[in-house]
């Protein structure tokens, strides 16, 4: 696995690299939509911070976005470890009780992962 990701990360930081020499000239990003000639914010930076900025921005909405849809199976999942649990506790007073039949005790859950 770390051999893959060399393989992978390498190349992709290169390229990186690459884009941010051949993009070094300063744009203006106009953050205000209804002033085109004299707008009431605007920030001036060079290309390759702008797309990394873009590239950041969309890695943390997918994260974020991919977080947000797994909230039902992580719900699921604290519901089953504490059922499991419950379960647990149950058998284990279960097995302190004196055995009415002839079969030998089992031994503590804990015992048998």
């Amino acid at each position: 696995m770390r051999v893959i990701k060399t393989i992978v990360l390498i190349p992709l930081a290169l390229a990186l690299v690459v884009l941010a020499v051949a993009n070094r000239q300063d744009v203006v990003l106009v953050l205000d939509p209804f002033g085109l000639y004299e707008p009431l914010a605007s920030v001036v930076m060079p290309l390759y911070l702008l797309l990394f900025v873009v590239a950041g921005l969309g890695v943390l909405a997918g994260g974020f976005g991919a977080w947000w849809s797994q909230r039902a199976a992580r719900e699921r999942a604290r519901f089953f470890e504490r059922e499991a649990l419950v379960l647990r506790e149950e058998v284990d007073q279960l097995r302190r009780l004196p055995s009415q039949s002839a079969d030998p005790p089992l031994p503590p859950v804990s015992m048998i992962r």
